[in-house]
């Protein structure tokens, strides 16, 4: 039986100078379509699950041209709203070896940020939904966006389902009078899973934990202690050597235990973006078919893998993921 997961947040367009060029050195631009919930979607119906995304897209080609490109990952688009504000852009700057990679974004008055909650009926998008995932951007783009996640999650809470929240702070959101920091902590407070680490802890409850093992452990305990929904807690570490040479492991803090993954090397790193997405998306289907300790295992290889792959979505399979999980990391090639 396939489960049913419903992701909700911003369709963006991505457009980067390709071959690790500057922005002022290109004459072209490739785009690709992502966006962090998307991604996440994108990326489970691709290792065979029921999604749905929810979403406010641009009235116009550009939004069209998003939809379809959702629907070739098999992603229920129905529930996709249209507005005739413009669709939210970010541009990439690709960097390498020592020269770090470089995003701006254009987006705080794109079509997301103007969507209306009273027209998405989240009683029918729900139902019969096992699992609900959000991030902290969304909260961040608009009042409106933030009025919609938070009747979703109280609603999800009506009906029992699991609630993945990645509630990542980012600064150069929050513009419409709200507090970031207060806003996170309330709406993690609907939520069953979270998918973070000290830093992200640190910002919703105000503390100074320590990122090593120990402060991970009393950050998890602090935090189930103060939101006591939160009854398991998934941590993405990355060890950057450079642009283009990173590590990964993942850990987690579940039913009292410290567990954690073995560290995964990508050298030759093809595109970083959306790796957290991956990661989150190989969690909620660990979660659905394995153990905690698997499901943390298969997340990490997940975003392993994802730095191979280019653009903002990870196009492994399920099997994909798993043979890097059982050790085969010499690349070979299939016949």
């Amino acid at each position: 039986m396939k489960h049913k997961i419903v992701t909700f947040g911003e369709v963006l367009m991505r457009l980067s100078p390709a071959n690790y060029r500057t922005l002022q050195q290109s004459k072209e631009l490739e785009f690709f379509f992502g966006g962090t919930e998307l991604n996440v979607a994108a990326s489970l119906s691709t290792m065979g699950c029921d999604v749905k995304h929810v979403s406010t897209v641009s009235n116009d080609f550009v939004g069209e041209s998003a939809i379809s490109y959702i629907k070739s990952f098999g992603v229920d688009t129905s529930f996709i709203q249209k507005n005739d504000s413009p669709l939210g852009l970010y541009f990439l700057e690709v960097g390498s070896a020592i020269r770090s990679s470089r995003i701006t974004y254009n987006r705080l008055n794109g079509s997301f940020a103007n969507i209306i909650p009273s027209e998405i009926n989240w009683n029918e998008i729900l139902d019969n939904c096992n699992y609900f995932h959000w991030t902290g951007i969304t909260p961040g783009i608009s009042e409106n966006a933030y009025e919609a996640l938070k009747t979703a999650l109280i609603e999800a809470n009506k009906k029992g389902i699991q609630i993945t929240a990645d509630p990542a702070y980012r600064s150069n959101l929050w513009k419409y009078g709200k507090n970031g920091h207060e806003v996170l902590k309330e709406l993690v407070s609907y939520s069953t899973i979270f998918i973070g680490g000290v830093n992200e802890i640190n910002e919703i409850l105000a503390t100074d934990f320590s990122s090593d093992k120990a402060g991970f452990i009393e950050a998890s305990k602090t935090l189930m202690q103060q939101i006591p929904s939160i009854k398991k807690v998934f941590d993405k570490v990355r060890i950057g050597h450079s642009a283009t040479n990173q590590s990964t492991k993942g850990r987690a803090w579940v039913n009292e235990t410290y567990i954690e993954t073995n560290e995964l090397a990508i050298e030759n790193v093809v595109d970083r973006i959306g790796t957290g997405d991956a990661y989150a998306a190989g969690l909620i289907y660990g979660l659905i078919h394995y153990t905690d300790q698997e499901a943390l295992d298969f997340a990490n290889a997940a975003c392993a893998i994802k730095h191979t792959i280019l653009g903002d979505i990870n196009l492994a399979t399920a099997n994909d993921i798993s043979e890097i999980v059982n050790g085969n990391l010499g690349g070979r090639i299939k016949r």
